[in-house]
């Protein structure tokens, strides 16, 4: 079991950003990512729908013997985590949510801004994180509507994402703040963006490390940490009927020795 893979999924090439950051922290893991491309994004979706495209994406990793399952999407963790613990109870999930805490700690200005999809800013793990530091911070929260279907489409530098990114930015108020949060995992595509636009005084931080601590942690406490010292493999899935997840891994450096990509229809 130790040398089964760790599943990764995210409605889209988001949680390539987590990925990446498990795969640094656990070399010698198997990884298999899972993107449902076809449904992407989920920031806008009823929570029935998100329930049952979380459930169909997570069968389709345990089929393919994962340890462990990373919901690598805010999205789907803000509605879908509880309901997968519940339903999978020998099942070992880390889910994502902004992070908060360690920006409402280190700000000086005691203010922060998070830019987040709008279900993650309405998920009880965000508000409950948010409600507990109200009193240390002021927190400017604003969904980011449109922009994961930018990063998907590979406009990352197009002027459309640069007038979106410019009008959430005064709606948070961002000359106020010290902290930018990203909570979704297709936030750090933009980053470049978002450091040129915010300035050098404001620090942005996401989840993806975090997320490859609590990966390390509970697979040494379930001993399942992986012995194999050959050369591991990712292996990434997509919903999507084009070649979209594809074309994105060849404008980025290989995370891997090997990589196989796979189309599934589920």
């Amino acid at each position: 079991m130790s040398n089964n893979p760790i599943g990764i999924f995210d409605s889209g090439i988001g949680g390539l950003t987590v990925l990446d950051a498990i795969n640094r922290k656990l070399p010698l893991e198997s990884l298999i990512y899972l993107a449902d491309q076809r449904n992407c994004p989920y920031g806008n979706r009823s929570e029935k729908e998100i329930l049952q495209l979380t459930h169909k994406c997570v069968e389709e990793l345990l089929k393919r013997g994962c340890k462990l399952i990373v919901i690598a999407c805010n999205t789907a963790t803000a509605v879908a985590i509880d309901f997968l613990r519940k339903t999978y109870k020998n099942v070992l999930f880390v889910g994502l949510e902004p992070a908060v805490k360690p920006a409402a700690l280190a700000s000086s200005k005691k203010q922060i801004g998070v830019l987040a999809t709008q279900n993650t800013l309405k998920g009880n793990h965000y508000l409950q994180t948010a409600a507990k530091y109200q009193d240390t911070v002021t927190i400017n929260a604003v969904a980011g509507n449109g922009l994961v279907e930018l990063i998907e489409a590979g406009k990352t530098d197009s002027d459309e994402l640069k007038s979106l990114l410019k009008k959430y930015l005064e709606d948070l108020s961002y000359n106020n703040i010290d902290y930018l949060v990203l909570g979704c995992t297709h936030y750090p595509f933009m980053i470049k963006r978002l450091k040129l636009l915010c300035g050098p005084k404001i620090k942005i931080i996401d989840s993806s490390e975090a997320v490859a601590n609590q990966c390390f942690n509970l697979l040494k406490i379930n001993q399942l940490i992986s012995k194999n010292k050959s050369i591991t493999l990712i292996k990434y899935l997509t919903t999507a009927k084009n070649k979209r997840l594809y074309n994105f891994l060849k404008t980025i450096e290989p995370l891997v020795n090997k990589t196989q990509i796979i189309e599934l229809y589920i």
